[in-house]
């Protein structure tokens, strides 16, 4: 790889800004350390002195000894005001970091409407504030906010305002899709105009995603001469969000022949996304490129049965690349490969003429008959897989529930779970209450088993679909319970179904934690009784 690029992540600043993100500043520290093991080259703390969090964060992240370059953002100079003398400026000094990001207007629209001042003295705000950070020693990136529909309304006051920033000393010249709304062939041609006119200046690439195309707009603009790229882990960011460094790091890196981060580290990028996801408490979409569960995901019998010979057929990489993994679902939909290759997946050897194969196989179709769905439950279909073969020996036996809710006028609901199990030839009776009957189950069923297991403080549920089976039986329907569990190595489903939605809740919630402690539980644990096969439990 005979070119490097420079990865800027703005998570911890630009990121948080999208709806329903809100980091504490133990949250920052921790995302800092995992963007830079990553290997990312500069990371954006967030803004010297705005709120108490930013505050924290500078002050704490010098002793985390990072290899990134940690920047504090702000912007420049108030107008008709001296640089020397504007807090804001002060404050971006005073965080003790190498590196700022300065961000300037360029589109002169907003300089006349949001700054409300002229195109002379926006251009001296940019110059003067450069000039005052580079004699205080600092690293200055500086991002032209607006710069393409600038360009595109006044190309040669857009161009004025980076030949200013680099007048003045600016390290990095940053050209900003902040509206989102660039294409990305006007991209490529208004860069491949400003290289030639800034000859040798080093550039940077920031977008956004209200097109679809900040990934798009970044790997244009990379093609056309930009060496730093600006984005976010998943995506995160104000509105749409930015683009995403879970996708561009990977097509520079494996696609485009370009030097991003270590060789090594690019294989921790699935767990980086789903790390920085769960401290974000964002579920990532399934469907998300390279880093989704289902990026590598096989349904169609067709599409199974070729990945089995070789998995080029269906697969632009080799998901190991990326940290992730392939994942063959099984449903009604699925033949004979599906079963075999998620068995070979999880290490198990089924022969396919065997009568242990053909049995387990007609068991998945009846249980899918009976409205299981397994495509969206991995974890319960690898338990299934292992009963049926004979690696599991539970850990725990389930003996009974029972449930209390109670309304009374003017007060919340109370929801009370009593909960009996056996644990190495000892009942354990325990009682709690959650918020909901499902909550209350999952309080009272680890009150029990935390002692014996307390790897499980590590899992929490993280998300809880119910699907009616048969519309026309109304409230007697049968449902489909689908829970989804994390920790911060991992993200697995269970599913469960019955007539009772407390009954097909309580099965998925034990499977999510029979999963959760199945390295146990293939060990052969001695505290353990059998389970009766799934579907035919009398829960």
């Amino acid at each position: 790889m005979s070119k490097s690029i420079s990865i800027f992540d703005t998570t911890l600043r630009d990121g948080t800004q999208g709806e329903g993100i809100s980091l504490s500043a133990d949250d920052k520290l921790k995302i800092a350390k995992k963007l830079d093991d990553l290997g990312v080259h500069y990371i954006e703390g967030g803004i010297p002195g705005s709120n108490n969090k930013d505050i924290e964060f500078f002050k704490r992240v010098k002793d985390l000894h990072l290899n990134a370059k940690i920047t504090a953002f702000g912007s420049t100079r108030r107008k008709n005001s001296l640089a020397e003398q504007d807090d804001n400026l002060k404050r971006m000094i005073d965080a003790g970091v190498p590196a700022v990001t300065l961000v300037g207007k360029s589109w002169d629209f907003h300089v006349h409407t949001a700054l409300q001042t002229t195109l002379e003295e926006n251009l001296a705000m940019i110059g003067d504030s450069i000039s005052y950070l580079k004699r205080n020693g600092l690293e200055v990136i500086f991002d032209a906010e607006h710069f393409f529909d600038g360009y595109k309304h006044n190309p040669e006051y857009a161009a004025a305002v980076l030949a200013k920033a680099r007048e003045a000393g600016a390290d990095w010249l940053t050209m900003c899709d902040t509206n989102g709304g660039t294409l990305p062939q006007e991209v490529h041609d208004i860069i491949s105009t400003v290289s030639l006119q800034l000859s040798g200046a080093q550039l940077g690439i920031h977008t956004h995603n209200d097109c679809e195309l900040a990934v798009a707009n970044t790997l244009s603009a990379i093609s056309a001469g930009v060496r730093q790229v600006q984005g976010t882990i998943n995506g995160y960011g104000e509105r749409c969000g930015n683009a995403n460094l879970c996708s561009i790091l990977p097509t520079l890196q494996l696609k485009m022949g370009l030097q991003c981060i270590p060789e090594e580290a690019l294989s921790q990028l699935t767990n980086t996304a789903r790390y920085i996801s769960e401290v974000a408490n964002v579920n990532m979409p399934v469907n998300q490129p390279y880093v989704g569960a289902a990026a590598f995901a096989h349904k169609g019998g067709i599409h199974v049965s070729a990945i089995l010979r070789d998995s080029r057929t269906y697969e632009h990489i080799a998901p190991e690349k990326v940290g992730n993994k392939q994942r063959v679902l099984v449903s009604e939909l699925a033949g004979q490969s599906n079963v075999l290759s998620k068995a070979q997946d999880i290490g198990l050897t089924l022969d396919p003429s065997s009568e242990q194969a053909r049995k387990v196989i007609d068991k998945i179709k009846d249980l899918e008959h009976q409205g299981y769905q397994f495509e969206g439950a991995d974890a319960s279909l690898e338990l299934l897989l292992r009963e049926a073969t004979g690696e599991v020996n539970e850990l725990f036996a389930f003996e009974s529930f029972k449930m209390l809710v109670e309304k009374t006028a003017g007060r919340p609901v109370i929801s009370e779970a009593f909960v009996k199990i056996k644990v190495g030839g000892e009942s354990l009776y325990t009682a709690a209450e959650g918020n909901g009957p499902v909550n209350a189950l999952d309080n009272a069923l680890r009150k029990a088993l935390l002692a014996y297991f307390p790897q499980l403080k590590e899992m929490h549920l993280s998300d809880y679909k119910v699907r009616v089976l048969d519309e026309k039986d109304q409230t007697a329907a049968k449902v489909r319970v689908l829970i989804e569990s994390k920790n911060f190595a991992d993200t697995w489903s269970t599913v469960g179904v019955s007539g009772n939605v407390i009954e097909a809740s309580w099965e998925a919630l034990v499977d999510s934690m029979r999963y959760a402690l199945l390295g146990q539980i293939s060990q052969g644990n001695d505290a353990n009784t059998e389970r009766e096969p799934r579907g035919l439990v009398n829960h």
